[in-house]
Protein backbone atom coordinates (compact mmCIF):
# COMPACT_ATOMS: atom_id res chain seq x y z
CA UNK A 1 0.00 0.00 0.00
CA UNK A 2 2.87 2.10 0.51
CA UNK A 3 4.32 1.77 -2.24
CA UNK A 4 0.91 2.52 -4.29
CA UNK A 5 0.85 5.84 -2.07
CA UNK A 6 4.26 6.74 -3.46
CA UNK A 7 4.02 5.75 -7.37
CA UNK A 8 0.44 8.06 -6.94
CA UNK A 9 2.14 11.14 -5.59
CA UNK A 10 5.10 10.65 -7.53
CA UNK A 11 2.65 10.60 -10.83
CA UNK A 12 0.94 13.82 -8.98
CA UNK A 13 4.21 15.22 -9.10
CA UNK A 14 5.00 14.91 -12.43
CA UNK A 15 1.60 16.33 -13.84
CA UNK A 16 0.83 19.19 -11.41
CA UNK A 17 3.97 21.30 -13.08
CA UNK A 18 2.30 20.52 -16.43
CA UNK A 19 -0.54 23.35 -15.60
CA UNK A 20 1.15 26.96 -15.74
CA UNK A 21 3.24 25.74 -19.05
CA UNK A 22 0.40 27.63 -20.91
CA UNK A 23 1.40 31.16 -21.49
CA UNK A 24 -0.97 32.62 -24.21
CA UNK A 25 -3.00 35.11 -23.64
CA UNK A 26 -7.20 34.74 -24.26
CA UNK A 27 -9.92 36.73 -24.18
CA UNK A 28 -12.03 35.96 -20.76
CA UNK A 29 -14.71 38.30 -21.20
CA UNK A 30 -16.26 40.95 -23.48
CA UNK A 31 -18.81 43.43 -22.94
CA UNK A 32 -21.01 43.46 -24.91
CA UNK A 33 -20.87 39.97 -25.09
CA UNK A 34 -20.75 37.96 -28.42
CA UNK A 35 -23.75 37.14 -30.52
CA UNK A 36 -25.52 39.52 -27.93
CA UNK A 37 -28.65 41.20 -28.98
CA UNK A 38 -28.65 44.61 -27.40
CA UNK A 39 -31.89 47.13 -27.38
CA UNK A 40 -29.64 49.91 -26.15
CA UNK A 41 -26.27 51.25 -28.47
CA UNK A 42 -22.93 50.62 -26.43
CA UNK A 43 -20.82 53.36 -25.37
CA UNK A 44 -18.04 51.61 -25.04
CA UNK A 45 -16.47 47.63 -25.59
CA UNK A 46 -14.97 46.57 -22.94
CA UNK A 47 -12.26 43.35 -22.84
CA UNK A 48 -10.54 41.67 -20.20
CA UNK A 49 -8.23 39.34 -21.19
CA UNK A 50 -6.09 36.30 -18.73
CA UNK A 51 -2.70 38.46 -18.78
CA UNK A 52 -1.60 41.91 -18.21
CA UNK A 53 -1.55 43.69 -21.87
CA UNK A 54 1.10 45.73 -23.36
CA UNK A 55 -0.07 48.89 -24.60
CA UNK A 56 2.33 48.82 -27.34
CA UNK A 57 0.79 45.84 -28.73
CA UNK A 58 -2.50 46.08 -28.09
CA UNK A 59 -5.32 47.24 -30.56
CA UNK A 60 -9.07 46.93 -30.86
CA UNK A 61 -11.51 48.16 -33.64
CA UNK A 62 -15.34 48.35 -33.49
CA UNK A 63 -16.82 47.69 -37.55
CA UNK A 64 -19.88 47.95 -39.22
CA UNK A 65 -21.55 45.51 -41.69
CA UNK A 66 -20.02 46.81 -44.67
CA UNK A 67 -16.09 46.52 -42.75
CA UNK A 68 -16.05 50.84 -41.33
CA UNK A 69 -14.76 51.55 -38.07
CA UNK A 70 -16.33 53.17 -35.67
CA UNK A 71 -15.35 56.63 -34.70
CA UNK A 72 -14.07 55.91 -30.89
CA UNK A 73 -11.17 57.31 -28.56
CA UNK A 74 -7.59 55.88 -28.31
CA UNK A 75 -8.21 52.36 -26.01
CA UNK A 76 -7.66 52.99 -22.64
CA UNK A 77 -5.70 49.53 -20.95
CA UNK A 78 -6.03 49.14 -17.14
CA UNK A 79 -3.77 46.08 -16.14
CA UNK A 80 -5.56 43.01 -18.33
CA UNK A 81 -8.59 45.39 -19.74
CA UNK A 82 -9.17 47.28 -22.66
CA UNK A 83 -11.57 49.58 -23.12
CA UNK A 84 -12.72 51.63 -26.27
CA UNK A 85 -14.98 54.04 -25.55
CA UNK A 86 -17.33 54.99 -28.64
CA UNK A 87 -17.50 58.62 -29.99
CA UNK A 88 -21.24 58.15 -31.04
CA UNK A 89 -23.81 55.36 -30.29
CA UNK A 90 -23.89 53.06 -33.35
CA UNK A 91 -27.48 52.67 -34.65
CA UNK A 92 -29.19 49.53 -35.46
CA UNK A 93 -27.01 46.30 -36.97
CA UNK A 94 -24.51 44.16 -36.55
CA UNK A 95 -20.79 45.12 -35.48
CA UNK A 96 -17.42 43.07 -35.34
CA UNK A 97 -15.13 43.62 -32.74
CA UNK A 98 -11.51 43.12 -34.20
CA UNK A 99 -8.80 42.45 -31.47
CA UNK A 100 -4.91 41.90 -31.54
CA UNK A 101 -2.81 41.46 -28.21
CA UNK A 102 0.58 40.08 -27.72
CA UNK A 103 0.85 36.94 -24.71
CA UNK A 104 3.76 37.14 -22.55
CA UNK A 105 5.45 34.34 -24.02
CA UNK A 106 5.05 36.76 -27.34
CA UNK A 107 2.68 35.54 -29.29
CA UNK A 108 0.05 36.89 -31.48
CA UNK A 109 -3.39 36.50 -29.82
CA UNK A 110 -5.88 37.90 -31.96
CA UNK A 111 -9.92 37.48 -32.73
CA UNK A 112 -12.90 38.69 -33.30
CA UNK A 113 -16.70 38.53 -32.39
CA UNK A 114 -19.74 39.72 -33.19
CA UNK A 115 -22.98 41.83 -31.37
CA UNK A 116 -26.21 43.09 -32.87
CA UNK A 117 -27.61 46.34 -31.71
CA UNK A 118 -31.50 46.23 -32.04
CA UNK A 119 -32.97 49.38 -30.53
CA UNK A 120 -36.03 50.45 -31.91
CA UNK A 121 -36.20 53.85 -31.64
CA UNK A 122 -32.55 53.86 -33.40
CA UNK A 123 -32.08 54.17 -37.43
CA UNK A 124 -30.35 50.90 -39.13
CA UNK A 125 -26.62 52.04 -39.93
CA UNK A 126 -26.18 52.69 -43.69
CA UNK A 127 -22.91 51.85 -45.34
CA UNK A 128 -22.53 55.62 -46.81
CA UNK A 129 -23.16 57.05 -43.24
CA UNK A 130 -19.78 55.56 -42.39
CA UNK A 131 -16.52 58.13 -43.35
CA UNK A 132 -13.40 56.61 -42.20
CA UNK A 133 -12.33 53.37 -43.24
CA UNK A 134 -11.13 50.63 -40.89
CA UNK A 135 -7.95 51.47 -39.71
CA UNK A 136 -5.15 48.18 -39.58
CA UNK A 137 -4.65 47.12 -36.30
CA UNK A 138 -0.88 47.10 -36.94
CA UNK A 139 -0.64 51.16 -36.81
CA UNK A 140 1.80 50.27 -33.49
CA UNK A 141 5.31 48.64 -33.69
CA UNK A 142 4.45 45.45 -34.99
CA UNK A 143 4.06 42.48 -32.06
CA UNK A 144 6.32 39.23 -32.91
CA UNK A 145 3.79 37.93 -35.45
CA UNK A 146 2.58 39.30 -38.31
CA UNK A 147 -0.32 41.40 -37.72
CA UNK A 148 -2.98 41.77 -40.41
CA UNK A 149 -6.23 44.28 -40.86
CA UNK A 150 -9.78 43.63 -39.16
CA UNK A 151 -11.22 42.92 -42.27
CA UNK A 152 -8.99 39.02 -41.93
CA UNK A 153 -9.36 39.00 -38.67
CA UNK A 154 -12.97 39.18 -38.87
CA UNK A 155 -12.92 36.71 -41.05
CA UNK A 156 -11.17 33.87 -38.68
CA UNK A 157 -12.89 31.51 -35.65
CA UNK A 158 -13.02 33.58 -32.69
CA UNK A 159 -9.56 32.79 -30.47
CA UNK A 160 -9.95 30.44 -27.81
CA UNK A 161 -11.37 31.85 -24.63
CA UNK A 162 -9.64 29.69 -22.14
CA UNK A 163 -9.17 26.50 -21.14
CA UNK A 164 -6.42 24.07 -21.91
CA UNK A 165 -5.26 22.93 -25.71
CA UNK A 166 -6.27 19.65 -27.16
CA UNK A 167 -2.50 18.41 -26.66
CA UNK A 168 -2.59 19.74 -23.36
CA UNK A 169 -5.33 17.35 -22.70
CA UNK A 170 -4.09 14.76 -24.69
CA UNK A 171 -1.22 14.38 -23.01
CA UNK A 172 -2.53 14.78 -19.36
CA UNK A 173 -5.52 12.08 -20.29
CA UNK A 174 -2.31 9.71 -21.46
CA UNK A 175 0.08 10.58 -17.96
CA UNK A 176 -3.32 9.71 -16.09
CA UNK A 177 -3.79 6.39 -17.73
CA UNK A 178 -0.07 5.21 -17.53
CA UNK A 179 -0.42 6.22 -13.57
CA UNK A 180 -3.72 4.31 -13.01
CA UNK A 181 -1.56 1.51 -15.15
CA UNK A 182 1.20 1.65 -12.71
CA UNK A 183 -1.13 1.94 -9.42
CA UNK A 184 -2.96 -1.40 -10.41
CA UNK A 185 0.49 -2.66 -11.24
CA UNK A 186 1.73 -2.11 -8.01
CA UNK A 187 -1.56 -3.35 -6.16
CA UNK A 188 -1.88 -6.50 -8.38
CA UNK A 189 1.78 -7.39 -7.23
CA UNK A 190 1.21 -6.71 -3.88
CA UNK A 191 -2.04 -8.89 -3.98
CA UNK A 192 0.06 -11.72 -5.65
CA UNK A 193 2.77 -11.37 -2.54
CA UNK A 194 0.19 -12.40 -0.06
Amino acid sequence: MRKLLIALAAGLAVLLPAAPAQAHNALAEATPKKDAVLTTAPAAVKLRFLQKLNPDYTKIVVSDAAKQALAAEEPKIDGNTVTLALMTAPGNGTFTVAYQTVSLDGHAVKGSYKFTVDDPEAPAVSPSLSSAPSPSLSSAPPPPAPTETPETIAAEPVASEGGMSTPVLIALAGAGAVLVAVAGGFWWRGRRRS
